[in-house]
């Protein structure tokens, strides 16, 4: 069946696990444009999601989806899928709650009193820009209702869909900070196809930061999971760096591999079938936990500053970095890789009465918070 052929009614029968009692389903819908995934449809309660305490320069977060179709084997993501009593590996990828609402709920947030237009974060999670959003059109609504509102809005993705948006993004950048980042972890499309299957290729990721920096935009750069001796060497991290930098990318930020319990299975399965000489080295280099051994993330970023240097990311006194395996090298229009928009962006002058949003307050309209100019050490349990 088609898109076009679905219907709207009762709750579908045979609905998933967890997802039967929740007030809201609408329907699940199978199309052979996504062969093998089910998007479950549903009305959303809430848009904004409550994030105190996570380390990242902001407390808010948006998700319109559950669930994604890029499958990268290491995604930071996957254990959230266990609260709908699904698995964290291919329900993961194939079974995607689309909160088909998302954009009217967040209006009527944003109108509360009590709104204080802090920075919202989108794609920190699963990515807004997965393939669906070319059908379900998600975005757009949620991009002119935070900007409409004078709420500061960052964007990290590594769908090439948003190039689609990007009048609407230029747009919000006049009212508000906006601050765009593309996830590009590696320049070997051979790798990618293995370990990111359903994500656009590298030369696609290049050309849509090329499309940012045309708009006018500042668009970061955030080179995660760094997978070690897979993606970590100097000519590769050189090799990647350089891309980055001819395609006009404004900072960068890396990190190694997080695997947190959930992601780790997953991985090391993958990771057994098609490496199989490295599962040795990972079960040694993860024994301790989660993030690899402090050696190797020393060594990793004693490799990396000089090459971020090399290719005009910042110089050595403007790097950030953290015990975690994360090294940030802030450029102009952008704090961090993964998109932290920066407030004392020329392109943002706010107006007494903004135009080309039909849903947009009056000059009344409160002025938006400011960002914080200093980004906290990451928690990769956040990003990846």
């Amino acid at each position: 069946m088609r898109w076009a052929g679905q219907g709207i009614g009762a709750e579908a029968p045979g609905a998933l696990p967890g997802l039967g009692s929740i007030a809201g389903l609408v329907r699940s819908v199978t199309t052979p444009e996504f062969r093998g995934v089910t998007f479950h449809e549903v009305l959303a309660r809430s848009a904004l999601n409550s994030v105190p305490g996570s380390g990242m320069p902001f407390n808010w977060t948006i998700n319109p989806y559950r669930g994604c179709t890029h499958a990268c084997r290491y995604c930071f993501a996957r254990p959230s899928h266990r609260y709908l009593e699904l698995d964290t590996g291919l329900d993961f990828d194939q079974q995607i709650v689309v909160k088909t609402n998302v954009a009217d709920v967040l209006r009527r947030e944003l109108a509360r009193p009590s709104w204080r237009c802090e920075q919202v974060a989108l794609g920190t999670n699963t990515d807004p820009y997965q393939r669906a959003e070319g059908r379900y059109r998600l975005m757009p609504g949620i991009i002119e209702a935070l900007a409409a509102s004078g709420t500061p809005l960052s964007i990290l993705t590594k769908g090439t869909l948003l190039r689609r948006d990007l009048d609407v993004l230029a747009a919000a950048a006049e009212e508000v900070p906006v601050g765009l980042g593309v996830s590009l972890a590696l320049a070997d499309e051979d790798l990618r196809r293995l370990v990111e299957p359903g994500v656009p290729s590298v030369r696609g990721r290049l050309d849509l930061i090329r499309a940012i920096r045309e708009a006018g935009l500042p668009c970061g750069v955030m080179v995660a999971p760094v997978l070690p001796w897979l993606t970590d060497s100097a000519e590769q991290l050189d090799h990647l760096f350089g891309e980055l930098a001819e395609a006009g990318a404004t900072g960068v930020t890396t990190l190694v591999l997080h695997l947190r319990p959930g992601v780790k299975e997953w991985f090391m399965t993958w990771l057994a079938t098609e490496r199989p000489d490295l599962v040795t080295r990972y079960d040694q280099l993860y024994s301790h936990g989660p993030n690899a051994l402090q050696s190797f993330r020393n060594a990793f970023e004693h490799k990396a500053r000089p090459l971020l240097d090399k290719h005009g990311f910042g110089r050595a006194s403007r790097h950030r970095s953290s015990s975690n395996g994360v090294v940030e090298a802030p450029g102009p229009g952008s704090q961090s890789g993964w998109g932290e928009p920066d407030p004392t962006n020329a392109r943002f002058r706010p107006r007494q009465q903004p135009v080309g949003y039909a849903t947009r307050r009056s000059s009344s309209r409160r002025a938006p918070a400011p960002v914080p100019p200093v980004l906290p050490t990451p928690d990769q349990q956040t990003l990846f």
